[in-house]
């Protein structure tokens, strides 16, 4: 059984070009522990779209996967796209693909953790859709 991380608070959901040249994905982070010490940032699964193992898209970036997602996280909430989704006191749970710490700390953040994330209000998918297809157009072509 995978593990679990749950929490409720403030999430963003934003899109993140995943297969070049068109592909987007939808990416949520959030944070948890005390003073928001762990990062949370999960792939927010959408069935046409294929999901994003945030590790491996790091990699082909940098060597420095842990401080690459912690940056694409903390910075769509710094300065948003266009379309961006910011949710408060929002029920989430992350299914842990990994967990990983950082050289140092980075953007107050200790701990990583990255998986697939489920928004638990059902009415925020329709617009986490409606960001990826703003993207990509009608989902059921891709």
């Amino acid at each position: 059984m995978p593990r679990m991380l749950t929490g409720t608070g403030r999430v963003t959901v934003f899109p993140l070009l995943h297969l070049w040249p068109d592909i987007y994905g939808a990416v949520a982070y959030t944070t948890t522990g005390h003073f928001g010490v762990e990062a949370v940032v999960g792939y927010v699964p959408v069935p046409e779209v294929p999901d994003i193992h945030l590790m491996d898209a790091a990699a082909r970036h940098t060597a420095h996967t842990t401080e690459w997602v912690l940056c694409t996280g903390w910075s769509s909430r710094v300065v948003p796209k266009p379309g961006t989704l910011d949710l408060r006191d929002t029920e989430w749970a992350l299914e842990v693909d990994g967990s990983s710490k950082p050289e140092k700390v980075v953007y107050g953040h200790q701990q990583l953790h990255v998986g697939r994330m489920t928004l638990k209000d059902p009415e925020i998918m329709p617009r986490v859709r409606g960001l990826l297809e703003a993207r990509m157009g009608d989902l059921a072509t891709v």
